[in-house]
């Protein structure tokens, strides 16, 4: 018999801690491999969490409510079998111990070996190592790099997690309180990112007036995650917004003419946000520059296209699931890849994975009525489309026969907001304008 810890494992790209929600096992229950041991919430998502190891649950580590980082142990489990003894390290002559667990790097599997040797005959770490064997977080051996803390500096800042872990809160702490706050830590946005956790600032909001009669709502956990994300978007990125008026008409036509066989032969429900999004997609390989993320004074041109897409959830709150390659799609794939994360999202059945990595985002004000609207750029991208409401609508026409004439056409506004500290307005409004062309030269004649 033998003990691996249970590691909180990788939850999807540039996720740092998660949340458990709930254990759905008890200490001393066994837990067979891949059958679900706990849930657990990110800012992304809420999703179970299933064991890679058969065994008998020795002991939790952490509890429900817990925020714990990537990587980080979580659970006992006493298990036996040849696969363990592969597992352990040999000891040739009592001297050679296995290393440390707190100074392995953040690992990719989801269990790990426990070792119970004293720390005290444990390899002291090699004094010209940037980090001490002590315990530190990715996140936390990250802000130190950044800052140019030394290894000596960390181990001297207190911390107030468990077991005297350093925490963000005291790595805040300790840099507001020295006045060390570097360029990079200001520029790439991560002051606003790790200031929403600082308790000891101060509001300069005033205090709201409570008077009776008003109804007091919490936010849920993902409302606060929305709120501090559009509050951290604006901080880091200056939102501008250009718009376009097109003309939708030939494809309002074919849509009307074409979705009972999508429906009936090919199982679709056929929107009009996949034929968006191909106009899209086309219009970011047109300007590659659109199509990419800003990190510090860096810029990062993305080689796939992932269009983000904003879905609204039955409880008020949003969710943004990627289609990744969405440049390898044909028009049947996108609206199938629409369809299924629009049902799954609003199902809570996304993986962590299927809501990351997105290059663009496209949102579709106009299916709740709207005409336009200025949205908040997802972060990392630099830019957001919000499509507007389709309306019949006057317009001139021009016509070989009669020349200018006025016809009643399907029109509909694009809103494009980009930041403008990479994106200048002559890109970002010829990028929108292009959209447009895409969408009102749409090949109405077309199979699919």
């Amino acid at each position: 018999m033998a003990l691996v810890e249970i590691l909180m494992p990788q939850m999807g790209e540039s996720v740092m801690e998660a949340t458990i929600i709930s254990w759905l096992k008890k200490e001393g229950e066994k837990v067979e491999m891949e059958e679900p041991l706990l849930e657990v919430a990110t800012d992304k998502v809420d999703t179970e969490v299933p064991s890679v190891q058969a065994g008998i649950i020795k002991e939790f580590l952490a509890k429900e409510g817990d925020v714990i980082q990537i990587g980080a142990p979580i659970a006992l489990l006493s298990v036996d079998g040849p696969e363990m003894e592969s597992m352990q390290k040999p000891v040739s002559n009592g001297k050679e111990k296995m290393p440390a667990a707190d100074s392995i790097p953040a690992p990719k599997s989801f269990v790990q070996y426990v070792d119970h040797t004293p720390k005290e005959t444990r390899p002291v770490s090699d004094p010209g190592k940037i980090f001490s064997d002590r315990f530190y977080s990715p996140l936390v051996k990250n802000m130190a790099l950044q800052e140019h803390i030394t290894g000596s500096e960390l181990d001297s800042i207190p911390g107030t997690g468990k077991e005297g872990r350093v925490t963000k809160k005291d790595m805040i702490r300790y840099l507001q309180n020295k006045g060390k706050t570097s360029e990079s830590f200001k520029s790439n946005g991560l002051t606003a990112k790790y200031e929403r956790y600082n308790t000891d600032a101060k509001s300069s909001i005033p205090a709201i007036d409570i008077s009776e009669g008003d109804e007091v709502i919490e936010m849920d956990r993902v409302r606060r995650i929305i709120a501090d994300r559009m509050v951290e978007s604006r901080n880091v990125s200056a939102h501008v917004h250009s718009f376009v008026d097109a003309d939708v008409t030939k494809i309002v036509t074919w849509r009307n003419k074409v979705k009972d066989h999508f429906q009936n032969d090919l199982g679709i429900k056929l929107t009009f946000t996949p034929i968006f999004i191909e106009a899209l997609v086309k219009a970011l390989q047109d300007y590659p520059m659109m199509n990419i993320s800003v990190d510090g004074y860096r810029i990062i041109k993305k080689n796939q296209i992932n269009i983000g897409i904003a879905v609204a959830l039955p409880d008020g709150n949003l969710i943004v699931p990627v289609i990744k390659k969405a440049d390898q799609l044909n028009l049947v794939g996108l609206a199938r890849k629409v369809n299924d994360f629009a049902d799954r999202a609003r199902r809570n059945q996304l993986s962590p994975d299927e809501i990351s990595g997105s290059t663009y985002t496209l949102t579709n004000v106009g299916s709740f009525g709207a005409t336009m609207g200025t949205p908040i750029i997802l972060q990392p991208n630099v830019g957001i489309l919000a499509i507007g409401a389709i309306e019949k609508k006057p317009a001139v026409v021009e016509t070989e026969e009669y020349g200018d004439v006025i016809a009643i056409r399907h029109k509909m506004t694009l809103s494009h907001s980009y930041d403008h500290r990479v994106i200048d307005g002559a890109l970002g409004s010829m990028f929108v304008t292009r959209v447009g062309v895409y969408l009102e030269n749409f090949d109405d004649s077309r199979t699919f």
